[in-house]
């Protein structure tokens, strides 16, 4: 077994910075050394000397492939190394373990829980414990496991110089919450990195589910919130104090409700699971049918063709169009992905979506694809796994996108 915290260490001079940024890479995932090459930025000659001299010390394997050792994968040696994601949601939580020589197939989610950031901490900081806990062990797969990193997302803004909620700090947060202290108290661990949830979707999608040519990735959630994730030239974008990508708060109605940031007629009062809910319950009143008191109702009625689910979902998608047609004139992505709890919907919400893409973006700025989230209701616990890897890529002035 090898010991991954001893060459997880601080790195001193560029060669052994590059190897780690290797080491960190093929922990994140397994790839060809073409593929390291471009994720950690080195040059293909500088990656395959380094691959070859880890696969010599017996911390890498090169496996065999069929044309002559192109498209070989490169991978880790047997290792007890376990790396955790968590997704903390308003009204959920959502672990992912996996031991770090194994591939992205063998994550180990946790039990999903209902208790989220609404039930507060006294409730969630030893439920998170819980599920880690359950989701290490069954990674560990009867070894004694290692727990080497766990990364968190968070629905609200992180400021990514202090790793702490982004002042306005918004409900149910409030400003003496310090999350990565607490959890590293509770958890017993020595690091804790937060982030926000939208920017850990969108690094999990380029990590896991693009092609190498996609470039800009917009990865948009929604549910209670409405936030979205920009990864552009392989970085992720999250502005100077951590509010980049804050769409649910683009004013779409500026006479319209008052959202709980303080505005009025943000994205949020208009697209976000309550206004949805909210709109669905306004045009039932006085039914004799039970009305929906959930978004996972409305969108199960929907598919049953109730006929005002269906019009407020696909409404839905156009008033998030003619938000992403603004991204789309600033950004022109390669792709736009739509995750959170509304991605159930995806088949009534992207076609409505698009139309306004196309009408009110600048031609040739909206012709990214646009699809749901390939990685499910787990988008941004695997994420936020890839971000505590990552934060141990702290060495030199230049950092390389290990994802």
């Amino acid at each position: 077994m090898i010991d991954l915290r001893e060459q997880l260490g601080p790195a001193g001079g560029v060669k052994q910075i590059n190897r780690k940024r290797v080491l960190l890479a093929v922990m994140i995932k397994a790839d060809t050394q073409a593929g390291l090459s471009r994720r950690t930025s080195l040059s293909g000659g500088t990656v395959s000397a380094i691959v070859r001299d880890m696969a010599a010390d017996g911390t890498l394997l090169i496996e065999k492939s069929d044309n002559g050792g192109r498209g070989a994968l490169v991978r880790l040696c047997p290792t007890s190394s376990v790396a955790v994601g968590v997704h903390i949601g308003f009204n959920h939580t959502r672990v992912v373990a996996r031991r770090l020589d194994q591939g992205f197939a063998d994550r180990h989610p946790g039990e999903y829980s209902n208790i989220g950031a609404n039930s507060g901490l006294d409730r969630l900081l030893p439920e998170i414990r819980q599920q880690v806990d359950a989701a290490v062990r069954r990674a560990g797969g009867g070894q004694q496991p290692d727990i080497i990193s766990l990364g968190v997302a968070v629905p609200r803004m992180i400021d990514p110089r202090t790793g702490r909620f982004t002042s306005p700090v918004l409900p149910p947060w409030n400003r003496r919450d310090d999350l990565a202290k607490q959890l590293r108290r509770t958890l017993g661990l020595t690091t804790v990195v937060l982030d926000n949830d939208a920017n850990l979707g969108a690094l999990a999608e380029q990590t896991f589910a693009t092609d190498d040519g996609m470039e800009t990735v917009v990865y948009v959630k929604v549910s209670t919130g409405v936030g979205a994730g920009l990864i552009i030239g392989n970085s992720l974008v999250r502005g100077h104090r951590g509010m980049a990508g804050e769409i649910g708060h683009s004013v779409m109605e500026p006479r319209g409700a008052l959202c709980r940031c303080g505005g009025r007629g943000c994205l949020e009062t208009v697209i976000g699971a309550d206004s949805i809910v909210r709109q669905v319950r306004e045009a039932l009143s006085g039914s004799s049918l039970d009305v929906p008191d959930s978004l996972r109702s409305v969108i199960d009625r929907a598919h049953a063709e109730d006929a005002v689910c269906v019009r407020v979902l696909e409404d839905a998608g156009r008033r998030l169009g003619e938000a992403l047609a603004v991204v789309c004139n600033m950004l022109n992505p390669n792709l736009i992905v739509l995750g959170g709890r509304l991605e159930a919907a995806s088949d009534l919400v992207l076609g409505p979506c698009k139309e306004s893409l196309v009408r009110y973006s600048l031609r040739g700025t909206a012709d990214a694809v646009l699809r749901k989230s390939s990685l499910g209701q787990l988008t941004e616990a695997h994420g936020a796994l890839v971000l505590g890897l990552r934060s141990y890529d702290r060495d030199g002035e230049a950092q390389a996108v290990a994802g």
